[in-house]
């Protein structure tokens, strides 16, 4: 069995983190890591570190992903935590993107979530401590602009969320979401490097938090380990959002950090 710290929160606990390459994703398995967890994370191109079994996988591939999720069960001994982390970006409106990508990215942000849920769940359904979590965004509840497709996809992760919450809720498996602000991850700093300005972009998008700032993948990591933590028992069918304000408050232009 490939172990964790043994010490901290999540100690003894096994968990599953997607897209935990980079970002977020790596974020959530260090943090794992140093609250006890033994884990593994899948992605396309994994990083090794420490004692995370880093397994290769794309989510839209459904052998790969039974595979990966196999191997991750058998090193880990057993699994308590899914993080369904990975995801994929688009930028535009509805006419920008054509039906090939509207496909592509509902197949990895959504099918792709599924996927690796559908293939987890056996091992889930045999821990004392199961708990699923997903990555929303706050392009769910909001309307972003020129973020049709992504957004879109983000709703649907909301609301399978909940859905998946009643399904599994008898059998013991808690289902939840976290709704990140906009992070300060490589993703991120991709999109602005598309940007006619990137500096004024990455401006603009600090203008718009109500705290002033990004949010940094830590904190979108310790609201994960939140919600996967067994003393959070009583908690399933949220969405928690880690946005800085950015959902609910509306401050005066004079006002804020």
């Amino acid at each position: 069995m490939l172990a964790g710290a043994q010490v901290g929160e999540l100690a003894g606990l096994r968990a599953l983190v997607t897209g935990g390459a980079s970002g977020i994703g790596l974020a959530t398995a260090r943090t794992f890591v140093a609250q006890g967890a033994a884990v593994a994370v899948v992605d396309r191109e994994p990083v090794l570190y420490g004692e995370v079994l880093a397994l290769s996988a794309d989510v839209s591939d459904d052998r790969a992903v039974r595979e990966a999720v196999a191997t991750a069960v058998n090193g880990l001994g057993g699994l308590d935590i899914l993080v369904n982390n990975a995801a994929i970006g688009a930028v535009g409106t509805i006419e920008d993107q054509s039906d090939e990508e509207w496909h592509h990215v509902l197949d990895v942000n959504v099918v792709g979530l599924v996927r690796v849920t559908r293939a987890a769940l056996p091992a889930l359904r045999a821990s004392a401590h199961a708990a699923i979590v997903n990555l929303s965004s706050i392009g769910a509840p909001l309307g972003l602009y020129r973020r049709a497709l992504y957004d879109a996809s983000k709703g649907a992760v909301h609301s399978l969320t909940l859905a998946m919450a009643a399904d599994y809720l008898e059998e013991g498996i808690r289902v939840n979401c976290v709704v990140p602000g906009t992070a300060d991850t490589p993703w991120v700093a991709r999109l602005l490097a598309q940007a006619a300005d990137p500096e004024a972009e990455r401006a603009a998008l600090i203008a718009r938090q109500p705290h002033g700032r990004l949010v940094a993948p830590d904190e979108v990591a310790a609201a994960i380990a939140f919600l996967a933590n067994p003393s959070s028992g009583s908690i399933t069918g949220t969405a928690l959002s880690v946005d800085g304000g950015m959902t609910t408050l509306r401050l005066p232009p004079s006002r804020g950090p």
